[in-house]
């Protein structure tokens, strides 16, 4: 889904989002598997960055640390939010600038998050804060729509925002979108899975 520039003004607004900042959006489970005291963390390094404003979305077992930490520590430029309605959900998404994934660094299996395709199908570039067996940081590197750091590495998040901050986000959320189309498409899993029956058969 990608809404128009009115739109955004409007979604913004409904919101409390800022219209002058880029946006940095993580929605989704708040629970073990995010490394929530990371997120905190990352969060807490861009207490002074005036260009940045970040949104995060959910609910899970940890969204309680979340609320605290605004609690304890109120940010401008920090908004915690409950769960939305999907459809509100993904108006909000796709008026933001980008999105961002979470997952804890001590995983040992690689893990493919959904919401790296939601982010896609919205247009948005994409951070990711993972371990290392994860792949989608070097798929958002490779395809040239995001950054990526180990989600143990606060200065690297702080790298990554900060790269953000310098480039064309219009053009790397076509990037994330042409991306999607060539990659993950129905017909394309289509595909893969009958060339695989097909050497079985």
């Amino acid at each position: 889904m990608s809404v128009t520039p009115d739109e955004r003004i409007s979604i913004r607004q409904k919101y409390g989002i800022p219209q002058d900042k880029v946006v940095f959006v993580y929605g989704g489970n708040l629970g073990k598997p995010q490394g929530i005291p990371f997120l905190i963390d990352c969060i807490r390094s861009q207490k002074d960055n005036p260009d940045a404003f970040f949104l995060v979305v959910g609910a899970g077992t940890e969204y309680g640390k979340l609320e605290q930490f605004s609690q304890s520590e109120p940010q401008e430029n920090f908004k915690l939010m409950a769960s939305l309605p999907k459809e509100d959900y993904d108006r909000m998404v796709a008026s933001c600038d980008v999105g961002m994934i979470f997952l804890d660094y001590r995983f040992t299996i690689p893990n493919f998050p959904s919401r790296l395709l939601a982010y896609m199908q919205a247009k948005l570039p994409v951070l990711c804060c993972t371990d290392s067996n994860t792949d989608v940081g070097r798929i958002v590197e490779m395809g040239g729509f995001g950054w990526w750091c180990k989600s143990n590495q606060t200065e690297a998040f702080v790298r990554c925002v900060a790269a953000a901050l310098q480039s064309d986000l219009d053009d790397m959320g076509c990037r994330s979108t042409e991306y999607l189309h060539q990659h993950y498409t129905v017909e394309i899993g289509y595909r893969t899975v009958m060339k695989h029956y097909e050497k079985e058969s």
